[in-house]
């Protein structure tokens, strides 16, 4: 709500040519320090005027009827002000003038705005955006105009309508009516919460009208393979080169912690000498443009050896033979049944493998291994690092020789 001052009066105003027949009267309206004045078009004999009231004197009817235009004006300025503090608009001068002439505000309706964020995404995908954002948000989109014609029997909304009821109903619509998990249909609102924000940053919105509606990630068990299981697909003899390709991918990303998009488009000029004198990745991710750097384990090196001549990675400039992440996935599944794996394969797994297995189980710091997967702070490897029970176990042991040796031997009895 607007706080400044408001106050509106009735006075004369003397022409430089100032011919008789009275005066005429303005109608001055102030809010905080800025002033309008605007014309009655009537003229009244002033000394027939009570300053105080701001009214015609006397009760004759020419008095009665220049009161009652006064008071028909006066009664428009304070609806226009009253529609200016429901819409959530500041109260301006400015905005006060434009409804006293009739104009009224424009509608800006959710659909419509988040259509043109999505069309604008477009053209940046491969660019400041992957083309996954832009394939989330598309969906968000498409479900809110479900969540309208089933709530609301509408195509679209004012955003002015929005409120803590919408949101959470739109909630309830996800999981109910779309199936989606918790976690699922808190991605697609905060989709849509970057749209309110977008109209809070622009002033189409006053105040957030989803104030007070949270709704947090639940967390979730991340599947990981185990050294055996690493070992397992590492030592099997595949039949057709086409699993034995991405089961080589998919250990090179075991043992550096890339993810698929980085793997993909990793370059032999991001392979340099590190100052230890050893091989590193000297990268990028794709997904935030964070810099990545990793010192290449000997079975990550034999992997990129195995394929420094292939024809394929020579005439794209890549190290890896890398398929669509789609088929790579179906083929990890095929991999999985082969090495007799049960947890579902995907590709992701070796990033969550790489974080656990074979550098936080065998005693790399969580910062180094938060550096070498690009993560900007340590809240985000701690979502990778699910500390396993071996690990637990072996630190119990230590724990447990140490409070072991000091116990005192018994004193021999006498």
């Amino acid at each position: 709500m607007n706080n400044n001052r408001f106050s509106l009066l009735f006075y004369f105003k003397k022409p430089k040519k100032h011919a008789g027949n009275g005066l005429p009267i303005y109608m001055r309206i102030s809010v905080g320090c800025q002033r309008t004045e605007i014309s009655t078009q009537r003229r009244w004999e002033p000394s027939r005027w009570n300053i105080a009231a701001g009214r015609a004197s006397g009760t004759k009817e020419d008095a009665r009827s220049l009161n009652t235009y006064l008071d028909t004006l006066q009664g428009r300025v304070y609806e226009a002000q009253r529609q200016l503090i429901a819409d959530n608009l500041p109260v301006t001068i400015d905005k006060l003038r434009q409804r006293l002439g009739g104009e009224k505000r424009k509608s800006r309706m959710l659909i419509e705005i988040f259509g043109n964020h999505n069309e604008q995404l477009r053209l940046l995908v491969d660019k400041d955006f992957a083309p996954g954002t832009l394939e989330r948000y598309e969906t968000a989109l498409s479900h809110t105009v479900s969540f309208l014609q089933w709530k609301f029997k509408t195509s679209d909304i004012d955003i002015l309508d929005l409120s803590f009821e919408f949101v959470t109903e739109f909630e309830f619509w996800l999981k109910s009516e779309r199936n989606c998990s918790h976690n699922t249909s808190v991605k697609y609102i905060s989709n849509l919460k970057k749209i309110i924000n977008i109209c809070l940053k622009n002033g189409w919105l006053q105040r957030d009208p989803f104030t007070g509606y949270k709704m947090n990630k639940r967390e979730v068990v991340r599947e990981i393979l185990s050294q055996e299981e690493i070992d397992r697909i590492a030592n099997k003899v595949f039949p057709t080169d086409r699993l034995a390709i991405v089961r080589d991918i998919f250990l090179f990303s075991c043992y550096t912690g890339l993810a698929y998009a980085d793997v993909k488009k990793l370059k032999r000029t991001e392979i340099t000498t590190g100052m230890d004198g050893e091989q590193w990745i000297f990268t990028h991710r794709k997904k935030t443009e964070a810099p990545s750097r990793i010192p290449l384990l000997p079975a990550a090196l034999r992997i990129l050896q195995k394929y420094e001549n292939n024809l394929l990675c020579l005439n794209k400039g890549v190290l890896l033979p890398m398929s669509s992440n789609q088929k790579v996935n179906a083929y990890l599944k095929e991999i999985a049944d082969v090495c007799g794996i049960t947890k579902k394969m995907t590709f992701h797994i070796a990033r969550h493998t790489f974080a656990t297995t074979v550098t936080l189980t065998n005693g790399v710091p969580i910062e180094t291994v938060g550096k070498m997967l690009g993560h900007r702070n340590l809240k985000t490897t701690q979502h990778y690092a699910k500390i396993l029970d071996k690990k637990v176990s072996d630190d119990m042991l230590t724990l447990r020789a140490k409070l072991d040796s000091r116990i005192e031997a018994p004193s021999p009895t006498l």
